[in-house]
This record gives structure tokens, C-alpha cells and sequence, in this order.
């Protein structure tokens, strides 16, 4: 059973979504690059970096998913989404110096973690059914 999702968790799960498609992206374009053999691309290891991002991606697009149908399962992945990114966007603004990239990764990490920690996000897990409880040694009876 899903409870509908408030607001803030399903503007989580459409920018969550956004961050799988973009790896997703990422992984065909890293693809074709391989594919056509450019010699300037002497970080991409084989096709090993975009099976990566293709996996990361799909993961990450299936818990924006979740979000916005409802099911608290994404709220989890969408988090360590998130936390991951926080760092990959400091490197990406103060260690390779590329602002333009680093400040708007940051920036969507914290808003979509706010919102995934807002309020009304919190009622809406706490309100969920939880998972079988060793409390109960009876059978279910739903």
C-alpha cells in the first residue's frame, strides 16, 4: 500500500529522477564516444565508466520514480544520491576549479535533500506502515 507522496517528496523525486536520466545520458554519450575511437578521451577506461553511469543511473532514475508514486523504498537511495553528490561537486568547483559545474550539482544535493527532510516528508515516512516487527509473534492478520 503507498500513501501518497506531499509535495516536497515528489519535487525530490522529479529532480532525483532528472539526476538518473542525466547519468543516463552520460553513459550514451560515453558510449559513442568510445565507439568512435577519439584519442583525446584518454580518461574514458574502456566502457567500464559508462556501465558505471548507465547502473548509477538507472538506480537513481528508478528512486525518483518511487518518489513520485509514493513508495518511501526511494527516499533511502535518493539520500545517499545526494550525499554522494555533495562532494563530487566540491571537487568538481574548488579542486578542478570548474564553478559553472560544481555550484549547480551542490546546489540541487542540498535543495533536494531539504526537501526529502522536510516536514511534511518526515510525517510521510513516519506515517507509513513499517516492516514486520519481531514484536508480533502472531500470524498477520490483514
Amino acid at each position: 500500500m503507498t500513501v501518497p507522496s506531499p509535495t516536497p517528496v515528489r519535487q525530490a523525486g522529479a529532480a532525483v529522477a532528472f539526476e538518473g536520466a542525466a547519468a543516463l545520458v552520460v553513459a550514451v554519450v560515453l558510449v559513442v564516444l568510445y565507439l568512435s575511437e577519439s584519442q583525446h578521451l584518454a580518461w574514458l577506461n574502456g566502457l567500464g565508466t559508462a556501465i558505471w553511469f548507465a547502473i548509477m543511473g538507472a538506480g537513481v532514475l528508478t528512486a525518483g520514480w518511487a518518489l513520485w508514486t509514493g513508495r518511501r523504498w526511494g527516499r533511502g537511495i535518493a539520500v545517499f544520491a545526494q550525499l554522494l553528490l555533495l562532494p563530487v561537486a566540491y571537487y568538481m568547483a574548488v579542486g578542478s576549479g570548474q564553478w559553472a559545474l560544481g555550484v549547480p550539482v551542490g546546489l540541487i544535493a542540498v535543495v533536494v535533500l531539504a526537501l526529502l527532510f522536510s516536514r511534511s516528508a518526515l510525517e510521510w515516512v513516519a506515517a507509513q506502515p513499517g516492516p514486520a516487527s519481531a514484536d508480533n509473534s502472531g500470524p498477520d492478520t490483514r
